[in-house]
C-alpha cells in the first residue's frame, strides 16, 4: 500500500465495509468467554485508517456497557508497512482525530507487528479476537508471472490454477496460525475480497472491468516501447480471489487440519458494497464534472495497486518510474473523464465468522 496516509484517505469503500461489520465484531466480543483483559488483533491493517472508526465504535460500546477491561490492540502487516503513520493516526497526531481512540479511552494499548499474517504472530492461546478486512486475498508468494494479464481472475487456465493452488495452501496456513493464537472460545472475523455467487468481484460487477482496464493501459505502454516485455509481465498482482466455496472448504471436512485444530465456521455470506465515489457522482446530478469524478475514483484504485506497477519497473531511476506510473494512471483517468458510465470500484467481500471451540 502507498504510505503516509494516502491509502486510508482514498479508500472510502473499504472503510464503509469495515464500519458495517462493527456490530458483528462487538457481538463477538460480548460472546467471548470471561477474561480479565481483552486482546484484539487487526491483521493486514495497512496504516490503520480504514478500520479506525470501527474500532473506536466497538471500544466505545464496550465502555458504555461497563466493560472496563484493559484492551490490547495489535496491528499487523508486513515489515515494509507504514507503522509510523498508523501510530500517529491512533493518537490523533495525523488525519482526522475524531476516531483516535487511544486519546478517547483509558487502558487501551496499541502495538504493531511487522510480520505477514500467513504465520503465527502471537503466543499460543493469547488472542481473544482477530479481525481482518480486504487483506487475505494476498498470497504469500507469487507462483509465476502471468504472461497475458495482470491479475489471476483474468488469467489463462494454467496461471489461474497456479495461483489457486498457492491460495489454498495459504488459506490453510492462515487458519492454522489463527487457531494457535486464539484462546478457546476466541473468534476470528474476516472480510475478504472474493468472488460471489454471481461471479462478481472487485471492480467487476456489471460495469467496466477494472482489471481489464489496468491491463489495457499497461499493455499500451509496452506496445509503445515505454516498458519492456519483462516489465510488462512482472506487473502481476500477488493476489487470488477465492470463491465462498474455497473459503468454506476447510471447515466442511471434519478430518481437515483446520477442523482438527478446533476451528468452526459460525457463518459465511457474500456482500456487495457499491462504489462510494460513483454514488457521490450520481447523486451530484451534474454538479460534479466527469473530470472531478475521475480524479476521485482513480486515486482510490492507485492507493493499493500502484506498488505492483512500480515494482515491475524496479531498476529504473525513480524519476523515470514516477513518470511512467503517472502516465499510466492519467490514461485511465482520461478514459473515465471522457465517458464515466460503468466505471466504478464496487467491493465484493466474503464475510466469515470463525470460532475456536472450547477445549
Amino acid at each position: 500500500m502507498r504510505g503516509e496516509g494516502y491509502y486510508s484517505e482514498r479508500t472510502a469503500g473499504a472503510r464503509n465495509v469495515i464500519n458495517d461489520a462493527g456490530a458483528m465484531v462487538f457481538d463477538a466480543i460480548r460472546d467471548l468467554p470471561p477474561t480479565n483483559t481483552l486482546r484484539l488483533a487487526d491483521f493486514g491493517a495497512a496504516d490503520g485508517g480504514t478500520s479506525q472508526q470501527m474500532w473506536d465504535m466497538v471500544i466505545r460500546k464496550c465502555r458504555e456497557t461497563d466493560d472496563e477491561r484493559q484492551i490490547e490492540m495489535i496491528y499487523t502487516d508486513l515489515a515494509s508497512n507504514d507503522f509510523s503513520t498508523l501510530f500517529r493516526m491512533m493518537q490523533g497526531m495525523q488525519g482526522d482525530p475524531t476516531h483516535a481512540y487511544q486519546n478517547h479511552f483509558e487502558n487501551v494499548f496499541v502495538h504493531g507487528c511487522g510480520t505477514g499474517f500467513h504465520k503465527q504472530l502471537m503466543t499460543s492461546e493469547s488472542l481473544h479476537l482477530g479481525f481482518s478486512a480486504t487483506a487475505m486475498h494476498y498470497v504469500s508468494a507469487k507462483p509465476m508471472e502471468i504472461p497475458n494479464h495482470v491479475h489471476a481472475v483474468c488469467a489463462d487456465v494454467g496461471s489461474k490454477a497456479a495461483f489457486g493452488e498457492q491460495a489454498a495452501i495459504d488459506w490453510q496456513n492462515i487458519l492454522l496460525a489463527r487457531a494457535e493464537e486464539l484462546v478457546p472460545g476466541g473468534r476470528f472475523i474476516c472480510l475478504n475480497f472474493g468472488i460471489d455467487e454471481e461471479g462478481r468481484y472487485l471492480g467487476n460487477t456489471g460495469g467496466k472491468h477494472m482489471f481489464d482496464h489496468f491491463h489495457k493501459f499497461w499493455r499500451a505502454i509496452r506496445d509503445d516501447g515505454s516498458i519492456t516485455k519483462d516489465e510488462y509481465e512482472r506487473a502481476t498482482f500477488v493476489q487470488y480471489y477465492r470463491t465462498i466455496e474455497e473459503f468454506c472448504a476447510p471447515f466442511m471436512d471434519p478430518d481437515s487440519h483446520v477442523s482438527r485444530a478446533g476451528l468452526v465456521l459460525k457463518s459465511s455470506y457474500t456482500k456487495l458494497t457499491k462504489c462510494p465515489y460513483e454514488a457521490a457522482f450520481k447523486s451530484a446530478e451534474g454538479k460534479m464534472s466527469n473530470r472531478e469524478y475521475a480524479e476521485n475514483l482513480i486515486p482510490t484504485m492507485r492507493s493499493w495497486s500502484e506498488t505492483v506497477f512500480k515494482t515491475a519497473l524496479r531498476g529504473r531511476e525513480s524519476s523515470e518510474i514516477n513518470k511512467i506510473i503517472d502516465g499510466f494512471y492519467q490514461a485511465y483517468a482520461d478514459e473515465v473523464a471522457a465517458d464515466p458510465e460503468g466505471h466504478a470500484m464496487d467491493y465484493v467481500h466474503i464475510i466469515l465468522d470463525i470460532e475456536k471451540t472450547a477445549s
